[in-house]
């Protein structure tokens, strides 16, 4: 059997944001203090689906990553995280551009990386996963063939 890659779990950018999210989310539910393009572009139940995703990513993120059991049950709920996270701030990065147009170029460039970033995490994690179901399913093989020790 070959050599199993998986991808780091401990990437520092995509740790920083996760854990910035569900305190971002926290301030935003605790202080009401929604930013002007989310009011304007979001009806309210959706304002609060947004704040308590934010905190959902970042606690559901954090948790895949230090997933103390099976790297599969890990890889699985960090990878629902980072596609969730890509899904919200994507809203974020619509919702700036609509209301503000040219003013929100600097702001929604910089959400719109989140969620290129998070999506190709996701990618990445979707890979890992299709690697180790092979390398289980070769391993099964192997063992039933009474080639595994």
């Amino acid at each position: 059997m070959g050599y199993l890659r998986i991808r780091s779990r401990h990437q520092p950018f995509e740790v920083a944001a996760l854990a910035m999210a569900p305190i971002c989310g926290v301030l935003l539910l605790l202080l009401g203090g929604r930013p002007t393009s989310v009011r304007t572009a979001m009806p309210v139940p959706i304002q609060i689906g947004w704040e308590i995703g934010l905190v959902l990513v970042g606690v559901g993120g954090l948790l895949g990553i230090l997933w103390p059991g099976r790297l599969a049950t890990g890889l699985g709920i960090e990878l629902a995280s980072v596609v969730l996270f890509g899904t919200i701030s994507g809203m974020y990065t619509m919702a700036l551009v609509v209301v503000s147009g040219r003013q929100a170029i600097a702001a929604a460039s910089f959400i719109a990386a989140l969620t290129v970033g998070s999506l190709w995490r996701a990618a990445q994690i979707a890979i890992d996963l299709r690697r180790l179901a092979q390398a289980s399913q070769c391993l099964t093989v192997e063992t039933a063939e009474g080639g595994g020790t």
